[in-house]
């Protein structure tokens, strides 16, 4: 187990053992006897800095139904737009979406809800669906005896976060599907993730639970009642305690012991941190990065420079990197690399684009450089809705070919050799015996009974199958076959075009186009990135449009507020709306702005500072709490919602409080606000007990600490942006990685916002009738320069 696993599980004892003495009971144990005699569910389970995924060994076999069409039986989620709910719209299962209409319904009838969480690209959703959803036995038992309430967790983090809180609270882990058992005023009495539908080895199946839990209600109501209450006022306690307003704000040894935890678990031969499964924790190399920039020269800062390098070209070079169709899938589930779980989120790729960019930038090596470029372009083709918005996943199952019913994880992904062998029959290069076929199955390792290893595949869906992996390099293969690098990169990219276009024609895997508006500030932050270090106009072309889609269709300017989807319809194809809109969370709004700020440093449009000072002043007023500090997850306006939570944990995306450290410290520098810099330094100080114990917890706050500790340089170019005088000195500051820095234009438009609130921009003109360059630290600006070497050498300070 790796060092963050280890440190995430004593914590994760630690608040099983206080909520348990919270609520009164004197071990999780003595929980479980209270609440409901049931086996625990057949779950393997891995944990991981935020996230936890469930490989899940089921009975039957692990193929998905996915979205379907049709049906005899049609419940309330066909009314619905979203993807995973739309994909159970026909099970037998009389499903209510979460409202008032299910609560009414369990209050008025007496009977428990049933909730059952999830997403539409999980493939372990999808497995229960089938075994137990599809069902005409097992709907029957819902029906009769609970009220079943279905939630998309990407739609409804709130609801998730509440009832996930509770299960890792008294099981240690969790994940999806999550399987949640509530009285009618919605508190949680037992739970699980994922259950086999039948009995087996001694361990009950769903249909045995349901049975069970519905006899301990009829028999046993008034504890489970009662039990419910105490769970819920443990988990507000446990709620409250996670941040504490007296702490003091750490210092420098917080970022050494984060650097050191992650140091202890990293893999010296592949890559990553601990072992399987690996996943890509985009806020490592955040951090890592930073903590290279802060300690240049030391020991420290070649470390951590050397682990992130070093995965993140492990991980490009592995098969969770899709060499034929671009973009990188959710995780590894073994420690090379090598066998991914398929699905692609749109929150990895926009914070991977960012990864590689930096990578880049520091190492100017053009591999990482071209990493980048096909995370974008996967997106913009695969991800992108042409209105602006961006897609949310793409699932890992689909269909092997058309004539199959049954979908199987990794099908659209993978290759036979005797496959690639007939489409890649040209002969090489000064070769009568080889073909493409040869080469391309030495690079990326095609064997002809496959590739995949019996204990990554359990139920044997990618027998005979191969996943690309490059175990060498490009320079080995042209060795191998006495060819020039620059032939074989030519062969590579020919093999690479054509596998994409046969792979084309397959059956593709379901896309979920819901659009949520903090992972569409998470790709506008990468795409920003790479229009600034990348120097590509489509990239800034592309991030615009974006944000002037979520403008358009995701914020509500009479209100100020966000909303945190909207939707496709293809059958119009168009983006449509829920009648009842659901309210932006914390982190719609702080990666948004995040985002926001990433691209007035691309485009030098000052509209987008605006907006983003708009959207934290909102932020401030929904979300902070006054007396405890930091950002609750929630505004308080929905009732239902029974904990306003505080994520207190980075994971797969960052946490909302994590990202707004660092957006407020940025806010500060643009608008010379101290209010917004003091209430970042509360921020973090109110996490500051957390940091201390397990900064690797919040590596995204531990990175805003080191910004704070590192004075911003705010780098103001005097100049029109559009001047090539101007354009070099931007490009030299876009060209070496200075996470600490505030660009700013100062392009003489003194009535416009940020000469409004910057006074000094206009006291700093050009010299000599020449683009100029200043760098300020601590109100006080450094001589003006004109030439790329002075802007360098004062940037390199």
């Amino acid at each position: 187990m790796s060092l963050a696993c280890r440190v995430l599980s004593a914590c994760g004892r630690a608040s099983l053992q206080k909520f348990c003495n919270i609520s009164g009971i004197s071990s999780i144990s003595a929980y479980n006897r209270l609440v409901i005699p049931i086996a625990s569910q057949n779950n393997v389970i891995y944990r991981q800095t935020s996230l936890t995924a469930v490989r899940t060994m089921a009975t039957g076999g692990a193929s998905s139904s996915g979205s379907r069409k049709g049906g005899k039986h049609k419940n309330r989620l066909a009314e619905e737009k979203s993807p995973y709910l739309l994909q159970h719209c026909h099970n037998p299962v009389d499903w209510y979406p979460w409202g008032e209409d299910a609560f009414k319904k369990a209050k008025k009838e007496n009977k428990p809800i049933f909730l059952s969480v999830g997403y539409s690209t999980c493939h372990w959703c999808h497995v229960m669906e089938r075994e137990s959803f599809e069902s005409e036995e097992v709907g029957k038992i819902m029906n009769e005896h609970f009220v079943n309430v279905k939630v998309d967790r990407e739609e409804r983090p709130d609801v998730d976060k509440v009832y996930m809180s509770f299960i890792q609270a008294t099981s240690g882990g969790g994940g999806w599907p999550m399987s949640v058992w509530l009285t009618p005023d919605l508190k949680p009495i037992a739970g699980g993730t994922y259950f086999p539908p039948k009995d087996h080895m001694g361990r009950p199946g769903f249909s045995t639970i349901l049975t069970r839990i519905s006899e301990q209600w009829k028999g046993n109501k008034d504890k489970l009642i009662q039990q419910g209450n105490m769970v819920i006022d443990a988990l507000k306690e446990l709620s409250v305690s996670a941040v504490d307003s007296s702490a003091t704000l750490p210092g420098q040894e917080c970022v050494k012991k984060c650097l050191d935890q992650l140091d202890n678990s990293y893999d010296e031969e592949f890559g990553g941190f601990g072992h399987a499964p690996k996943f890509p924790q985009p806020v490592n190399f955040n951090f890592l990065f930073r903590v290279w920039s802060s300690m240049k020269g030391s020991p420290e800062a070649q470390r951590a420079l050397d682990m992130a390098v070093e995965t993140l070209k492990f991980m490009a070079k592995g098969g969770m990197y899709d060499h034929i169709g671009q973009g990188f899938h959710r995780y590894s589930t073994d420690r090379t690399w090598h066998v991914p779980h398929f699905e692609k989120m749109l929150y990895d790729q926009g914070q991977l684009a960012i990864a590689y960019c930096d990578a880049y930038q520091i190492t100017k090596d053009p591999f990482f450089a071209d990493i980048a470029r096909d995370i974008l372009l996967y997106v913009s083709r695969d991800l992108s809705d042409r209105q602006g918005g961006f897609y949310s996943a793409e699932d890992a199952d689909s269909l092997p070919n058309p004539g199959h019913k049954t979908k199987k994880e990794g099908a659209f992904c993978v290759w036979e050799a005797d496959e690639v062998r007939n489409l890649l029959g040209e002969k090489l290069p000064h070769y009568d015996d080889m073909t493409f076929a040869d080469l391309f199955a030495k690079h990326y390792n095609i064997n002809r009974s496959g590739n995949v290893a019996f204990d990554q595949d359990p139920h044997g869906e990618l027998a005979g199958k191969n996943v690309l992996i490059v175990r060498g390099s490009v320079e080995n293969t042209a060795k191998a076959f006495g060819l020039e690098v620059a032939q074989v990169e030519e062969v590579l990219g020919k093999c690479r075009d054509i596998l994409f276009k046969v792979r084309r024609k397959r059956p593709p895997p379901h896309r979920d186009d819901k659009m949520i508006t903090a992972w569409n500030g998470l790709m506008i932050s990468g795409f920003s990135r790479a229009a600034q270090v990348l120097g590509d106009a489509q990239y800034l072309d592309r991030a615009v449009k974006a944000a002037k889609f979520v403008r358009k269709k995701m914020y509500d300017d009479s209100t100020g507020k966000l909303l945190r989807s909207c939707y496709h319809d293809p059958e119009m194809d168009r983006v449509t709306q829920i009648a009842n809109p659901i309210d932006g969370f914390a982190d719609d709004y702080a990666f948004l702005i995040r985002g926001l700020l990433d691209l007035y440093e691309a485009s030098y449009n000052e509209e987008w500072v605006e907006w983003a000072a708009q959207l934290q002043r909102k932020q401030d007023e929904l979300f902070w709490d006054s007396e405890g500090l930091a950002y609750f997850t929630v505004s308080g306006d929905d009732p239902s919602v029974l904990i306003r939570m505080k994520e207190d944990q980075d994971g797969a995306e960052p946490s909302a409080n994590s990202v707004s450290a660092g957006n407020l410290l940025r806010l500060a520098s643009f608008h010379d606000d101290e209010s917004w810099r003091n209430k970042s330094v509360q921020l973090m100080t109110a996490f500051g007990a957390r940091l201390a114990a397990i900064p690797l917890a919040l590596p995204e706050m531990v990175s805003a600490l080191i910004f704070h500790q590192q004075t911003p340089k705010q780098v103001i170019i005097a100049g029109n942006p559009r001047d090539r005088d101007t354009k070099a000195l931007l490009q030299c500051v876009h060209s070496s990685f200075n996470p600490n820095k505030i660009l700013i234009i100062a392009d003489g438009k003194e009535h416009g916002y940020l000469y409004e609130k910057l006074k000094v921009l206009s006291t700093l003109q050009k010299v000599d009738g020449k683009a100029t360059a200043y760098v300020c630290e601590n109100y006080a600006c450094s001589l003006p320069v004109n030439t790329m070497l002075e802007l360098d050498e004062l940037l390199s300070k």
